[in-house]
Order: structure tokens, then C-alpha cells, then sequence
């Protein structure tokens, strides 16, 4: 099978715009032009391969196809960047939880300014899956040690929570400690819908408790309401130092949580410039 590159370019086009007249816009052609060589594409691989709503999808077999539309422009900018001096720096996208980026990933990049453009896509780590597979990114932070098929997998290390109040809350609400009953009424924190750290350790002391909670979707802010008193929560180690005054409800009761790097299997020197990086800086700051 022969897949024409004009036509892997206008499936990502599609995908990233939402729509096909945002694409021929984009690629400075027409809707008409960009709706025959979908079909094109299509015909060539036997399948289906976008579902057209709005905002356009890419089906199951789609993703796979538009993976390697977006190898192939890594693979052609990284080769402009060989042959022309002045070539554009290779983009590329990384998935990275929250914490992550508030504390140890900015740094671990910064050393690559000027010679690679990275777009950074905030996402919880347990679910940067389905970014790998359709190329939206080239690599991810997450905990998922099985490797997306594609995919390498590099273990970088763990960043350690603590149960965490300000002083305020910790006299209000645990005068004795973190126990069933306190945790029951005590106000907790939750950075969004996906974060289990609160949950995990709050029922594993008392199972049946619905304590009031807050939810606040933003790392460094997260630590900030804490310390404010509007609940208490699991705070990483890392974020400590620059956060409010905080006191631990329960020493020992720390979980490590697990790190890896996802990249594409393609080797690239910019994708392996990036991998490195991110590799050397988790191993400076992670618990190994």
C-alpha cells in the first residue's frame, strides 16, 4: 500500500482544524480539493478513515494513519533541519501531568530552547493512551508501564505524596489525628474528576466517608488552597519548598507514585534529543 503525502498531510489537517473547510483553509486549497484526497486516502487503505462531525474524528484504523502522518513530518522536519541552516525547529508534542509540569519537566527541557519547539499538553497521567496513538503526541509522562504499541517505554522514576492541611485545619478538623471519624467530616481537596490520591487514602481509612470537597484544577493553586484551609490533600514533595506552610496528617503514610516515559518507537535526533532530556532531568529530581 502507497500512501500519497499530500493526502496524510490533509487527514491530520482535518483532525487539528475540526472541520474540512478549516483544513483547506489551512492549506491554502480548497474544501473540494481537501474532500478528494480524504476519499483518495480512504480508497488506498480500504477503510474509513474520519468520522465527519463536528469537530471532525479520526475512526480506530484513522489513528493509525494519521500516527504516521505525523511521523512523517517529524522524520521531514528534522531532515530540513540537516540540510538547511535556518530550517524551522522540529515541533513536538509531550503529554505531561500537572505536578509534573509544575515542578520537575520545565527544567528538564529548558536546556533544549532554540533547538526544538515543544508543545506541551497538560494531561493526567493515567490517561495520555489515546494522545500516543493517533500522534497527537510524540511522547508522555504517565504511569502506565505497558508500552502503546509503537511505543517505548522508559522508567523515570516516582514523585512522593504526603496527606498535607495547613496548621489551621490540621487543629480544626484532626485534633487527633486523621482518624475515620475526622476524615468523614474534614473538607478534602481534589485537583479534578480523575485524581485518585485523595480517594485511595481516604477510604482506605474510612471506606463508606463523603466528606464536602473542592475541586481545583491547577497545581500550584491546588497547593495554594490548601494552605488556605479549604482542605486538606495529598501534596508531592517536589511542590513543597515553594508552597504555603503546610503540616503532614500522617507521617509514613507517604505514596510513591511511579513515573515512565512513552515515546515513539521512531528514531529521530529530535525525538531522542527530547527523550534524553526529559530522562536526564526526572532522574535528577524523581525518587529513584
Amino acid at each position: 500500500m502507497q500512501l500519497d503525502l499530500e493526502q496524510l498531510r490533509t487527514l491530520r489537517a482535518v483532525v487539528e482544524e475540526g472541520t474540512l473547510d478549516a483544513a483547506a483553509t489551512a492549506l491554502h486549497v480548497t474544501p473540494s480539493a481537501v474532500s478528494q484526497r480524504l476519499k483518495a486516502l480512504e480508497t488506498t487503505a480500504g477503510q474509513v478513515l474520519l468520522v465527519r462531525s463536528r469537530p471532525a474524528r479520526a475512526t480506530q484504523a484513522g489513528e493509525a494513519v494519521l500516527r504516521l502522518a505525523r511521523q512523517v513530518e517529524l522524520l521531514a522536519a528534522d531532515t530540513a533541519a540537516e540540510l538547511e541552516r535556518d530550517a524551522a525547529p522540529a515541533k513536538l508534542g509531550v503529554a505531561v501531568n500537572a505536578d509534573s509540569l509544575a515542578t520537575w519537566f520545565l527544567p528538564a527541557i529548558a536546556p533544549l530552547a532554540g533547538e526544538l519547539a515543544v508543545e506541551c499538553h497538560r494531561e493526567d497521567e493515567a490517561n495520555t493512551a489515546r494522545l500516543l496513538r493517533t500522534g497527537a503526541v510524540v511522547a508522555a509522562i504517565t504511569v502506565d508501564p505497558d508500552p502503546v504499541a509503537g511505543c517505548t517505554v522508559t522508567a523515570l522514576g516516582a514523585m512522593r505524596y504526603r496527606p498535607m492541611a495547613s496548621p489551621a485545619s490540621a487543629r480544626r478538623w484532626f485534633p487527633d489525628g486523621p482518624t475515620p471519624e475526622a476524615l468523614s467530616r474534614a473538607p478534602m481537596m481534589v485537583f479534578d474528576r480523575d485524581d485518585a490520591l485523595q480517594h485511595d487514602y481516604l477510604h482506605a481509612r474510612a471506606a463508606q466517608a463523603e466528606p464536602p470537597q473542592t475541586m481545583v484544577p491547577s497545581s500550584t493553586d491546588f497547593v495554594q488552597a490548601i494552605g488556605l484551609g479549604l482542605g486538606w490533600g495529598m501534596v508531592a514533595d517536589l511542590q513543597r519548598p515553594a508552597g504555603p506552610e503546610l503540616v503532614e496528617l500522617e507521617p509514613g503514610a507517604e505514596v510513591d507514585v511511579a513515573l515512565h516515559l512513552q515515546r515513539w518507537r521512531l528514531k529521530t535526533p529530535s525525538l531522542d534529543r527530547l527523550s534524553e532530556a526529559i530522562v536526564a532531568g526526572a532522574r535528577e529530581r524523581l525518587i529513584r
